[in-house]
C-alpha cells in the first residue's frame, strides 16, 4: 500500500547528472509505473502535500516538456475523464487499486471508457502552461487523496517502520 498524501518530494537525484530517468529506465529498476515523457525531462516543481483537503499545496509534479511532446500512460488503466477544465485540457486515467492519474495541459483524442496500456501514447503537451515554460502536470490520487507521483515512479523510497526497542 502507498503512503499517505503527506509525503513531500524534493526533486530527486537521478542517474546522469540530476536528470529524471526515462520510462525504460524506471521499468528496468522494477518500479511499477513508467515515466510519462520520452527523454530526460527534469522535474521543475515537486509535490507539496496540503495541510488539509482545501489547503494550499501542489498536488502533483511538474515535468519540463515541449509543446507537442507525446505523453505516455505510466500504467494500464481506463480513461475516466478527457476534457477541458477552466482553460486547459485534462486527461484522467483510473488504474487498479484506487489510483487515478491526471495530466495537464494536454490534447487527447481518447474518450472516457477507453483502456490504455503502459507506455501507450495518450496525449500531447498543449502549448498552455502554468509553469512559466511548457510542462506536464502529473497528479495522482489514491482513493481520492492526492499522493506524490514519485511514490509510483520510483523517486521516493518507501519508509520502513522499525520496532521500538525498550531502553535497558
Amino acid at each position: 500500500m502507498l503512503g499517505a498524501g503527506s509525503a513531500t518530494a524534493e526533486t530527486p537525484s537521478a542517474p546522469g547528472g540530476g536528470e529524471r530517468p526515462t520510462g525504460t529506465d524506471v521499468a528496468a529498476a522494477g518500479t511499477p509505473w513508467l515515466w510519462p515523457l520520452d527523454g530526460r525531462n527534469p522535474i521543475v516543481r515537486g509535490f507539496e502535500a496540503p495541510p488539509h483537503p482545501y489547503g494550499a499545496g501542489h498536488r502533483g509534479i511538474d515535468i519540463a516538456a515541449t509543446p507537442g511532446q507525446l505523453v505516455r500512460a505510466p500504467a494500464a488503466g481506463t480513461v475516466s475523464f478527457a476534457g477541458v477544465v477552466v482553460d486547459r485540457g485534462v486527461l484522467s486515467i483510473a488504474h487498479p487499486g484506487g489510483l487515478v492519474s491526471s495530466y495537464e495541459p494536454v490534447e487527447t483524442q481518447l474518450a472516457e471508457g477507453r483502456s490504455v496500456s503502459p507506455g501507450e501514447a495518450i496525449a500531447t503537451i498543449d502549448g498552455t502552461s502554468h509553469c512559466g515554460s511548457s510542462c506536464l502536470h502529473l497528479g495522482v490520487r489514491l482513493d481520492g487523496e492526492y499522493v506524490s507521483p514519485l511514490l509510483l515512479l520510483g523517486g521516493i523510497e518507501r519508509a520502513v517502520l522499525l520496532p521500538v526497542v525498550p531502553a535497558r
